[in-house]
């Protein structure tokens, strides 16, 4: 008994919000029977269509998928007069349950989001697709197989509940496929310095000549620096050395219950100040040039506010912020996961184990793209009975952090849950009252327009906060693809516009868009901080080859 009292039935913490939603509706019946009403007739007029093709005749379809919507590709869903009834009635009914939730009066704003993400979660999981007799695709491999591909699939969830030690650890890719420092985070430098919070490698040089300043960049350490040194040729490391900066990077460790107590300002003193101090050393050079990566830019923001109240500014020549929050007001999907009781539920969880399990991490980041992350492995691996894909961005998402118990709680409480960081002296960081406002150091700001993580709307308040000269761009695609973009692909366009106005919407309106990457723009951007150019340096001995091994350790 006292195990079953420990379950929670609730650990979305959506209850409440239901029942007020039911309560709305109860309040206002003639909206919900007159959305009702609507969805009736789209239903005839679906029934009487769906009729008429399974009689030989040519109608037109009532509601279609979105464009971007992979579910539905498979010629059956079109060709065939069945899976079209599905298909639509499915898509009908969707889009009824949405319509409820927007349009029932009485629910505030931050209820009707939290709902409506967990309809489309529900929704997401009731889709046709993802069952074996209303999937034409997995039918035909039955018959083509003789079944063996749902045996196969039946060992694959066996095997994966194992690996998962009784929970459902969906695999994404092919693990054995890679290795780090073999075929990814291949680029050659050294570890330099290390304490217990993180490893600072410095990359060989591969140019004659460099500019003078170095170049640091501060991953967030959620996940694994390597999403930004991937593989040759996707590398955002391996080109910023190829433009002939020397480039430093931190590698965090991978926490466990020992390191429970660091901090906020442990992961500033001992990450970025512990690194600029090393940097000084092995250079000689007084200032850097800092790129911060998601929470890393936040923390590289505080850090840089810091400095400022303790007259050391011109520690940092530039700063650049990719697809990260300083204003945390409308932080997208992920601030549905921490209201009060989730986040107490959280809190809970780490006082017992000394910090956040990197599963829940990866766990919270797959729901919000679900479809993607989660039921299309559902219907490769066991209904299809396939191996997936080998993937290196997705092996780099399998690769979680463990976060620490104290920082946690700290950067969810002040920033997502009371977004005290906008705040002049919202926050103490080490005794310091931290005020962006006095950062004068020159930013350049990189979002991307689809991020569901940091929504650029979110990120762009960014540049009305810091206090000196802001440059904004805007890239395609989402929160790594958007970022990870080497010009040779000629993937993805980008937005600029040389001004900064008060409100994003003048901004997009007024910017230009520039075909391929954004990355030579910024390196020009860069350019003016760097410095005279003076011959290579390379990197000493240190401890050991890049990547070193907190990058290796695993959860």
């Amino acid at each position: 008994m006292e195990q079953f009292s420990k379950i929670n039935f609730d650990p979305l913490n959506i209850r409440e919000t239901y029942f007020d939603f039911l309560d709305k509706i109860t309040q206002n019946p003639e909206k919900f029977l007159e959305i009702q009403a609507e969805y009736a007739k789209d239903w005839m007029q679906l029934w009487q269509d769906s009729m008429m093709r399974f009689m030989g005749d040519q109608t037109k379809s009532i509601i279609e998928p979105d464009p971007s919507d992979r579910r539905f590709k498979a010629p059956e869903w079109q060709e065939s007069a069945l899976f079209d009834f599905i298909k639509q009635s499915y898509l009908l009914a969707s889009r009824q349950m949405e319509k409820i939730v927007y349009k029932v009066d009485g629910l505030n704003e931050k209820q009707r989001e939290k709902l409506a993400f967990h309809t489309k979660l529900f929704t997401n999981a009731m889709s046709p697709t993802n069952f074996l007799l209303t999937n034409p695709e997995v039918l035909n491999e039955t018959m083509r197989t003789g079944g063996e591909n749902l045996v196969k699939g039946f060992e694959n969830l066996l095997r994966d509940l194992e690996r998962g030690q009784g929970e459902l650890s969906i695999r994404t890719t092919n693990y054995e496929a890679f290795e780090l420092g073999r075929n990814i985070a291949m680029t050659p430098g050294r570890v330099v310095y290390q304490n217990d919070l993180m490893q600072l490698i410095q990359y060989d040089p591969q140019t004659e000549e460099i500019f003078e300043t170095p170049l640091l960049i501060i991953p967030p350490w959620i996940n694994k620096y390597y999403i930004l040194d991937l593989r040759p040729g996707n590398s955002f490391v391996e080109w910023a050395v190829r433009q002939g900066h020397t480039v430093f990077i931190v590698s965090w460790v991978n926490p466990d219950a020992k390191l429970a107590g660091k901090t906020f300002e442990n992961y500033m003193q001992d990450g970025i100040l512990e690194a600029l101090d090393h940097i000084e050393k092995a250079t000689k050079q007084k200032q850097i040039n800092a790129v911060g990566y998601c929470l890393g830019g936040t923390l590289l923001a505080i850090t840089l506010a810091y400095l400022a109240a303790k007259k050391q500014d011109k520690r940092v020549a530039s700063a650049t912020f990719l697809t990260t929050l300083l204003d945390f007001e409308n932080a997208g999907d992920l601030k549905l996961f921490l209201d009060d009781g989730q986040l107490e539920l959280l809190e809970k969880d780490m006082k017992e184990k000394g910090f956040l399990q990197g599963k829940e991490i990866q766990r919270t980041f797959s729901l919000m793209r679900a479809n993607d992350l989660i039921w299309s492995f559902v219907v490769n691996n066991y209904l299809m009975g396939r191996e997936p894909f080998p993937f290196d961005l997705l092996y780099w998402n399998d690769d979680s952090t463990n976060m620490p118990a104290a920082m946690h709680t700290f950067y969810l409480r002040n920033m997502y849950r009371d977004n005290k960081l906008v705040e002049a002296g919202g926050i103490t960081v080490d005794g310091v009252k931290i005020d962006l406002s006095k950062v004068k150091t020159p930013a350049y700001f990189l979002s991307t327009r689809e991020d569901h993580i940091a929504p650029w709307k979110a990120t762009y308040q960014g540049t009305q906060i810091l206090g000196g000269d802001c440059t904004f761009t805007l890239a395609a695609s989402g929160h790594i693809a958007g970022v990870v973009n080497p010009p040779e692909k000629q993937k993805y366009c980008h937005w600029m516009f040389d001004q900064i106005p008060v409100k994003d919407i003048d901004w997009l309106e007024k910017a230009v868009q520039k075909e391929g990457s954004w990355w030579p723009q910024w390196a020009a951007w860069l350019e003016s901080f760097g410095g005279e150019k003076i011959p290579a340096r390379k990197p000493a001995k240190g401890i050991e080859a890049a990547p070193g091994s907190y990058v290796k350790v695993r959860i």
